[in-house]
């Protein structure tokens, strides 16, 4: 493209060449709003350890607390090592397996080159940009998991699971949508996760805590006895850090800097999560008979899950609708979990599964694409969920049956922290 400048006040005109400047200028643009939107998500690793050991007993913090800070080290070496390449294998047609090695090679072996990195994506952004925001997003899955499972699993079980999760369940199910896999082919959309990241994180929790069973004294008698959390501050500044951090998770997922789209995706990412509180917050009120913070908090949460899938493509009238169901599917999957005896921690089968199932369904519903039906919306999250609850469930049984996955029931009863960590997450020194 020529452009013609005046040469100081002469009335003359040079051609200039700026083809070039204003590409690497909107690769520039591209890659620090990744770059950005990437550190947006890892802080979501800091509002997850928040909210575990703000709903966890006071006696497990310590123990919460490592297994949130080992999930993103173990989580994106992991990724890094076999992830990264079976999630994006190059598929030449669309299938369900892909991975050649090649994208293994490059990573590892390829120097700072132009044509690996700035020729990436059609120069949107860098081929390193683009795997350190997909390996945020691995380690996520794992995370859900944590929270679940949390005060009566055993911590080398936890940390092998995360490994194998991250390296072949998740990347294996995203490959199908996000590496140009058969879901794609067929239709299936999900835009940042509601299916690929949270609900596949669901599964596994789900899995988690049928095998695992629930804490010792946490149903007696038919009824459901409630294990106050160690801190409600933390847990609060945890959801908004989620919430913080969620800007990146699905203004990053538009891969580009696009001003009108990376507007619109904040927008009703935010409806949705304020809808969401919402129909937590009213429907904990008709539930419980009082004001439950605790469900007003998975109900932004659930209202985040809810939107992750169509936030591109649902405008902002339906995401507040999409967030608001949300908010109160959250409330009654809890009661429903604790019905059958399923102990969830911190409500993440029901913020993540529940609400991630109902998100990516709410596309074939109220999407403004007319290609999106829900028909099969709803093939792509029974072949997700069939695949990542059958993996998990397979990883947490043979691991049962191989060395255990359960804490002892002293350990359990006076705690992880002095058992396993040796000191605590809350102690008060008294000066004699």
């Amino acid at each position: 493209m020529k452009y013609f400048v005046p040469l100081f006040a002469q009335d003359l005109a040079v051609p200039l060449d700026l083809s070039a400047e204003i590409a690497q200028n909107l690769l520039t643009t591209n890659n620090v709003w990744m770059m950005l939107s990437t550190a947006l998500v890892f802080i979501m690793h800091l509002g997850f350890a928040g909210v575990e050991a703000g709903f966890g007993q006071a006696k497990n913090t310590v123990n919460i607390l490592f297994k949130n800070t080992i999930t993103p080290i173990l989580g994106i070496l992991s990724y890094a090592a076999i992830g990264f390449y079976l999630m994006y294998p190059g598929f030449e047609t669309p299938g369900w397996f892909g991975f050649d090695g090649t994208g293994w090679r490059m990573f590892w072996f390829s120097p700072v080159d132009a044509d690996v990195s700035v020729g990436y994506a059609d120069g949107a952004y860098t081929y390193w940009t683009d795997f350190l925001f997909q390996a945020m997003f691995a380690a996520t899955s794992a995370t859900i998991v944590s929270g679940a499972i949390a005060e009566r699993v055993k911590l080398s079980v936890y940390l092998i699971f995360t490994l194998v999760y991250v390296s072949l369940v998740y990347p294996l199910i995203g490959s199908w949508k996000w590496g140009g896999g058969a879901l794609d082919a067929m239709g299936f959309y999900d835009f940042a996760g509601s299916t690929l990241v949270h609900s596949v994180g669901g599964w596994g929790a789900l899995a988690g805590v049928m095998l695992v069973g629930p804490r010792i004294g946490k149903y007696v008698n038919g009824k459901t006895v409630d294990k106050p959390g160690s801190s409600v501050p933390l847990a609060v500044i945890g959801v908004f850090l989620l919430w913080l951090g969620w800007f990146g998770f699905n203004g990053g997922s538009v891969l580009s800097a696009d001003p009108a789209l990376v507007s619109f995706v904040l927008v009703t990412t935010c409806l949705a999560a304020c809808a969401g509180g919402l129909g937590g917050f009213l429907a904990g009120k008709l539930v419980f008979k009082r004001l439950d913070l605790g469900m007003v908090l998975n109900g932004i949460l659930a209202g985040l899950v809810g939107i992750t899938a169509g936030a591109d493509v649902i405008n902002p009238a339906a995401a507040i609708l999409v967030g608001f169901v949300a908010g109160i599917l959250v409330v009654y999957s809890a009661v429903l979990l604790d019905s059958l005896h399923l102990d969830d921690v911190v409500g993440a089968v029901s913020v993540h599964l529940t609400c991630g199932i109902w998100g990516t369904l709410a596309v074939g519903i109220f999407s403004t694409n007319p290609d999106h039906t829900f028909l099969t919306q709803l093939m792509g999250v029974v072949i997700c969920g069939a695949t990542a609850f059958g993996s998990a469930f397979t990883i947490f049984f043979l691991l049962k049956k191989i060395m255990g996955i359960r804490v002892s029931e002293e350990h359990e009863r006076t705690g992880l922290d002095s058992h396993e960590h040796g000191i605590r997450g809350y102690t008060i020194v008294y000066d004699e």
